[in-house]
């Protein structure tokens, strides 16, 4: 359990670096959506070099998944042409921590009502009240 959690704290560090890095790379060569389609290329390439290792026998299995799925692809291009796209005028911190507030809530409904699979994890009072003082850090962090 720590690793996965030391390894999602990685990850969390990575996004406003990953929001950093394409915002100025778009403003560099004057497309947020020229700089987004390089992020998406890099990460193809190393995602495609794990699935070489790891078993590209996968992709085998695709034609029988529920197409619904592939939504995913979409909500991702979504947040990086978004953030790439509005963090150098608005700050990559309150894009962030905007995007933090969305996930909170997505997070706990999903939670909530299992959806797509996900262990369920109801919102009690205690939870809700960590994801209300969550919600607050995010607001205080904006009024300072």
């Amino acid at each position: 359990m720590a690793q996965h959690a030391f390894t999602m704290v990685l990850a969390g560090i990575g996004i406003p670096i990953l929001a950093a890095l394409n915002a100025a790379l778009g403003a560099k060569i004057g497309s947020p959506a020229a700089a987004a389609t390089v992020l998406f290329t890099v990460a193809f390439i190393s995602c495609a070099c794990v699935v070489l290792v790891t078993g590209p026998e996968a992709f085998l299995r695709l034609g029988g998944t529920p197409k619904h799925l592939f939504f995913a692809g979409v909500l991702i291009a979504f947040y990086v042409l978004s953030i790439t796209y509005i963090a150098p005028s608005f700050g990559i911190g309150n894009a962030v921590f905007f995007v933090l507030l969305g996930q909170l809530i997505s997070a706990a409904v999903i939670d909530h009502f299992g959806l797509f699979g996900a262990r369920i994890s109801p919102i009690n009072p205690t939870r809700a009240l960590g994801i209300a003082v969550m919600a607050a850090g995010v607001f205080i962090t904006q009024k300072v």
